[in-house]
């Protein structure tokens, strides 16, 4: 628990569950964050890497997108599942539980030899994974009541986050071209293994406080949206193949959209639903998370392109395409640690557009790529905008999304924001490739560098308008963020800074 005293006019019902004083605070964050790094960082770090995994496996030219998607669709669809499950079954149970599957799937990724060996091992990386990115947020967010302590947590939080997906490239990128692809998964297997032992050594019996209700997990709804996703990017992806009118394109859309419509059906009639959709009217997580989508479209979608990009075109070996995400990385630090104190200084609403819009800025910029262009050139500059805009919106849209929750609900919507960033990405990414196929097939007449450039930067221009409708959209956020005075879930409210949660001169 933080040191830091309540905040004036903090809900009376949260310091009666609050936590017992925690020694060592910050080391115990430190363990939290590092596990959320190690979640982001295995979302990237396969990029730089997978061509040497394509040829290692023999994945065709569409498999390699699942080695992503593979993760990213578990982790997605199931940290809703994750998040209940923390919220039933106690927060560092599920938190530890979760690192051991990571820890063990990614060892058995490193040690394929067949494609599907591979994609399976990623889909179970994927499912630890959501398990722990929910337990260890709604761990944070216990640690640290309202106040000065969570908003500098929160910009720790942002911080690796953003950090690890520049970092997984960079990484990736080293142990690629020095010991070989399998240790792109042995490193994410030994990080994981480390992170658990620390959290059984620091992490305190005393921020577990599960609800103390039976554990009735909603496995009907997991297993419907699971699939319900997998067969809505498998059309997507497909369609970039096949075209859209192919009748297995159409049978996955159809099949998605029944799925989909089963879902709500089994969320409204069960006892203790994986997805109870009264969140969505709690602060302000629904419009939170719908910024969310668009976020995370964007960010898998770039850090998948760009370093195919710098080897493919611009000839650029794993090393060197890793070593230029650290400006990336750095840029993405900088403004995750200044979100907290633009805040106070602009408010959050000013603070999440200007982040976003910045990050428009730096994709269009980007999408000036040319086919004989250099890192210098063409590269450098857009990737520190990119970077700078991501930090400054990832920090205020994750604690816009467990604004104004029940504190029963908090593992609940801490998997919600990680659940929309991460279909969002997988959704994103399907799309992005159909429209950098698309284009690409059509400039068959440029050499093929040439018109692998063109589909990139069709990729980068419509990654630009996704954004731009992001900000606009974040207007959303001033109507459904509560009032401080009758805020009694826990959490600040959006309008104000995450540092100072009463000062109603920062208001959106």
């Amino acid at each position: 628990m933080s040191s830091t005293p309540p905040a004036h006019g903090q809900p009376a019902h949260e310091q009666a569950t609050r936590p017992r004083a925690v020694a060592r605070p910050a080391a115990v964050l430190a363990v939290l964050a590092s596990a959320q790094f190690a979640v982001a960082l295995s979302t990237s770090i396969v990029n730089v890497a997978l061509p040497s995994v394509r040829d290692g496996v023999g994945l065709s030219d569409a498999g390699m997108s699942w080695v992503v998607n593979s993760y990213g669709l578990a982790f997605g669809a199931l940290l809703l599942l994750g998040g209940r499950a923390a919220d039933l079954i106690g927060r560092r149970r599920v938190l530890l539980a979760g690192l051991l599957l990571f820890a063990v799937s990614a060892l058995a990724a490193g040690l394929a030899s067949t494609p599907w060996a591979l994609i399976a091992a990623r889909t179970a990386q994927g499912v630890g994974a959501a398990a722990i990115a929910p337990a260890a947020l709604s761990l944070v967010m216990r640690l640290h009541p309202p106040g000065p302590g969570r908003g500098r947590a929160l910009g720790v939080w942002g911080a690796v986050s953003g950090a690890g997906g520049a970092a997984g490239v960079l990484l990736g990128g080293i142990l690629t071209q020095t010991l070989g692809w399998p240790w792109v998964f042995h490193a994410s297997a030994i990080g994981a293994a480390v992170v658990l032992l620390a959290t059984l050594r620091l992490v305190p019996g005393s921020l577990e406080e599960a609800e103390r209700a039976p554990a009735r997990l909603d496995l009907a709804g997991a297993l419907t949206v699971t699939t319900a996703l997998v067969a809505l990017v498998y059309g997507l992806t497909a369609a970039g193949r096949s075209g859209w009118t192919d009748p297995l394109v159409l049978g996955a859309f159809g099949a998605a959209a029944v799925l989909l419509t089963l879902f709500v059906f089994v969320e409204r009639r069960h006892p203790d639903p994986l997805l109870p959709l009264g969140i969505f009217s709690q602060g302000s997580v629904g419009p939170a998370n719908l910024v969310m989508t668009l976020l995370g479209s964007v960010w898998v979608g770039l850090f998948f392109f760009l370093p195919l990009y710098q080897q493919q075109v611009l000839g650029a070996g794993p090393l060197e395409a890793g070593l230029a995400q650290l400006p990336l990385a750095a840029a993405n630090m900088i403004g995750s640690w200044l979100a907290p104190a633009l805040t106070r200084r602009i408010g959050a609403y000013r603070t999440l557009v200007a982040g976003l819009l910045i990050q428009a800025a730096g994709l269009l910029w980007l999408a000036r790529i040319s086919a004989d262009g250099t890192f210098l050139t063409d590269v450098l500059g857009p990737i520190l905008l990119i970077g700078l805009g991501l930090g400054m919106a990832f920090v205020q849209l994750t604690g816009a999304a467990v604004s104004g929750v029940r504190t029963a609900d908090a593992g609940l919507a801490s998997g919600l924001v990680n659940t929309t960033r991460q279909i969002g990405g997988s959704v994103g990414l399907a799309v992005l490739g159909t429209l950098a196929a698309a284009r690409t097939a059509g400039a068959t007449a440029l050499p093929h560098t040439a018109a692998l450039t063109e589909g990139y930067r069709t990729v980068f221009l419509a990654s630009a308008a996704v954004l731009a409708a992001a900000a606009a959209l974040s207007r959303l956020l001033v109507r459904g963020a509560p009032r401080p005075e009758r805020d009694t879930a826990g959490s600040d409210p959006l309008p104000h800074s995450p540092t100072s949660p009463t000062s109603p001169t920062k208001s959106l």
